[in-house]
């Protein structure tokens, strides 16, 4: 009898946590899992589009260096032909060897071997330089396939976004889809502003993809940068990035067509008036209106 009170008791204190750990959670808990995870993988992917924007930057500097350094070293090359051509073609040379002094013919050797020290010089400093940035290339791209890498376990947290995402729309949730908000009547905007909002309401409804900068799919950063394109005016594709081209105005002077920035400079949108952006939000969300705000905000930026 002992024996199998015991039993009893040591089955019962092994089962009933495993009957509270698998109780299901509440809508709130279900759309504070989303709001964590739809940031945190955002901040993965705004970092990826600006690791993107360096190594761009760097190869361009690179190429261009190179360029540099082969006019440096070509020059030094016809330096170098023009004065061991065969007698009849040697300009510099016979110049030297017609000297009327030997003070003119030590002053002109002189003046050919600085010219060719200069030359080299240069492209030592051309050499060293552009072996930094090939350093700094190779780092990049030493992250970059780090997150190519990674690209299945971020697939993986999309699907478990998505998947996290029906659950809260089957718990009854709108807070996931933001259907229920009305931006209203929402003011006629002109210029390269008119033509970037116009270009981001034509937009609504378009998917939300990471690293995507349209025409049919977006990410927070790309949708901003597109809108601002058909107006004319370029925009790094990174919300960070962004932040440093615009001029940081007051909450009290937004205007439609600047931008808003949020959660750590990790979210930016679009201002389309009556207190109401235009954004692509997450995975799984599309472009849609939201109220400006819908998340912690950073800052106001107006596109020079």
């Amino acid at each position: 009898m002992l024996r199998t009170l015991l039993i009893g008791f040591l089955s019962l204190a092994v089962l009933a946590p495993a009957t509270v750990a698998h109780a299901d959670p509440s809508l709130a808990e279900i759309e504070a899992q989303l709001d964590k995870q739809n940031k945190d993988l955002e901040a993965t992917i705004e970092s990826w589009n600006k690791l993107n924007i360096d190594i761009a930057d760097s190869q361009a500097k690179a190429a261009d260096l190179e360029k540099h350094v082969t006019a440096a070293n070509d020059g030094v090359q016809a330096i170098a032909i023009e004065a061991f051509k065969s007698n009849g073609k040697l300009r510099n040379l016979n110049a030297i060897l017609n000297a009327t002094s030997s003070g003119s013919l030590i002053d002109q050797m002189s003046m050919l071997q600085q010219i060719t020290h200069q030359q080299q010089k240069s492209i030592e400093e051309y050499r060293a330089a552009k072996a930094t940035l090939d350093q700094t290339i190779a780092t990049q791209n030493t992250q970059k396939a780090d997150f190519e890498n990674q690209r299945k376990q971020i697939e993986g947290d999309v699907k478990k976004l998505e998947d996290l995402q029906k659950k809260a729309k089957n718990a009854g949730s709108t807070k996931v889809t933001g259907a229920n908000y009305n931006p209203g009547t929402l003011p006629a905007v002109s210029g390269n502003a008119g033509a970037a909002v116009n270009y981001a309401k034509s937009k609504l409804g378009k998917p939300y993809v990471y690293g995507a900068a349209g025409p049919n799919s977006f990410d927070c950063s790309g949708l901003t940068m597109a809108a601002w394109a058909a107006a004319g005016v370029s925009l790094p594709h990174n919300a960070a990035s962004q932040w440093s081209k615009v001029a940081h105005i007051p909450r009290s002077a937004l205007a439609p067509g600047d931008l808003v920035f949020y959660n750590g400079l990790g979210h930016v949108g679009i201002y389309v008036g009556n207190d109401t952006i235009i954004h692509a939000p997450h995975t799984g969300d599309v472009v849609r209106y939201a109220s400006v705000s819908v998340d912690s905000i950073y800052g106001y930026g107006r596109v020079k």
